[in-house]
């Protein structure tokens, strides 16, 4: 086999020609590219260019497909059991428009019966917003490391980073802040499998249209039972609150179900109003780390104020898409009941200090 530089020249010298002349690689080719930068082998210089040219050019669903794979065979999964468990993979690089809480969401979901995580990163690039990993670490001081997959099956929830589940992802950080804008990496690193349970959903988004054919598409390939793919606000898997969102439902290798999911088909007439109140109370306010978490925890506490309704909806629709209520709204229901209680926040203030130790 030729050199790892001489194997990236080929690539480059296909994929970045220009508009016009560019080639497509096969799946093997774009698999065989990411190893190489994933695996340090060839100048970082070529990784850039290889980033952005593969962005430039359009990736392929065979490109993507092979990329994904380089990223996988990465992954180690772990065993935990769990008969189900959802993954929340949020945009890597965060929110930063409206205050939005899916990290407090998590550990609801969890108490209405469906054991969940989310995967995250420390912000990326292009927007440097908030993530779940962001939260943990800037404001809750939980550092990474392999306690917080012990934790998992004790509480049924938690976070897990890419810096403990694809080390060699995370390496590539401070290129990817280089390059500005998103490689490939962003579409893909939301569907990585790190955790593996009897049955295993995702719940995942897309923002430019046409990469939830991608996700659909690796999702019959991927060892998730069931992936879930929306345009929710922000790029988020808050589905339906913002506008209708549009959501793509892949299980196993049968045709990709779609739903059209609004505030109005979710919930009665009601809760819907509340839920939308509630969304443009939010809008005003400035969505910072301190704001997030201090109107999270309030939520959590008491399950009052505007975010509270945000969570609630947000457990109750996910928890729906995965067949834990037969309706939103009985989710719903049952989500503002926990809220009110404070055991979920008991439950989160306990995860956190044994994650610390």
């Amino acid at each position: 086999m030729p050199a790892p530089e001489t194997r990236m020249q080929k690539y480059l010298q296909k994929i970045a020609a220009g508009p016009r002349l560019s080639k497509d690689l096969t799946e093997a080719e774009a698999e065989d590219a990411l190893n190489l930068i994933l695996d340090d082998e060839v100048s970082k210089v070529r990784a850039g260019v290889f980033l952005i040219a593969a962005r430039m050019k359009l990736e392929t669903l065979p490109e993507n497909i092979g990329y994904w794979r380089a990223l996988q065979n990465h992954v180690v999964p772990v065993t935990v059991d769990l008969d189900q468990l959802l993954q929340i993979a949020d945009p890597f690089d965060g929110f930063q428009r409206i205050p939005y809480f899916g990290f407090y969401a998590i550990p609801v979901i969890a108490q209405l019966g469906l054991p969940v995580y989310g995967h995250s990163a420390l912000p990326l690039p292009p927007k440097f917003g908030i993530t779940f990993e962001d939260i943990l670490q800037k404001h809750y001081k939980v550092a990474e490391g392999k306690q917080r997959l012990a934790l998992l099956e004790k509480y049924q929830f938690g976070y897990l980073s890419t810096a403990d589940t694809l080390p060699q992802l995370e390496a590539l950080r401070s290129l990817r802040t280089e390059i500005i804008k998103r490689p490939m990496l962003a579409t893909l690193e939301k569907i990585l499998f790190p955790i593996k349970a009897r049955k295993n959903i995702l719940a995942t988004t897309y923002f430019h249209r046409g990469y939830e054919t991608a996700l659909t598409e690796i999702g019959k390939l991927s060892q998730f039972d069931k992936v879930i793919v929306g345009n929710g606000m922000e790029g988020t898997t808050l589905f339906g609150i913002h506008k209708e969102a549009k959501v793509f439902i892949q299980e196993s290798s049968h045709e990709t179900e779609q739903k059209n999911l609004s505030l109005k088909a979710l919930y009665n007439e009601e809760t819907a109003q509340r839920i939308a109140e509630a969304h443009e109370e939010l809008k005003p306010i400035e969505s910072n780390l301190k704001t997030v978490t201090r109107m999270g925890e309030e939520a959590l506490k008491t399950g009052k104020g505007p975010a509270s309704l945000q969570i609630a909806s947000q457990a109750a629709t996910l928890t729906h898409l995965c067949g834990v209520f037969d309706t939103a709204q009985e989710g719903f229901a049952q989500a503002l009941t926990l809220l009110e209680s404070g055991k979920v926040y008991e439950s989160l203030m306990q995860w956190i200090t044994e994650a610390k130790n």
